[in-house]
């Protein structure tokens, strides 16, 4: 039985990240899911665009679309949902991690 992948992506989620890869340069692959060590709780998720698999990058594919999750990363995101969200108060994507512990008032970043 295969193993779930490190993470999924809602429908909304997918239509935007190929919204901006038919925006992105013609040698992006997908886009890269990272967490770096910021905010007041501590971590906030990062996305850029990836123009290559780095070594022991997790793979996510979904409808057509890629998503590299830095092997950095895959510990504090492993079963989370990533969604688009646009609605008054914010537009972009959002983490549904079950690794957070809390999140900081402004909602920027978390901690597991």
């Amino acid at each position: 039985m295969p193993l779930p992948p490190p993470m999924t992506l809602t429908e909304a989620a997918v239509a935007r990240i190929k919204t901006l890869m038919n925006k992105a340069e013609p040698d992006a692959i997908g886009l890269r899911v990272g967490v770096k060590a910021r905010g007041c709780s501590g971590y906030s998720y990062s996305i850029e665009y990836a123009k290559e698999r780095r070594k022991f990058e997790e793979v996510v594919e979904s409808d057509g679309v890629t998503i590299l999750i830095d092997p950095a990363a895959t510990m504090f995101i492993i079963g989370s949902q990533m969604d688009y969200v646009e609605d008054k108060f914010q537009t972009g994507f959002v983490f549904r991690n079950p690794n957070e512990k809390g999140r900081c008032g402004c909602g920027e970043s978390f901690h597991v």
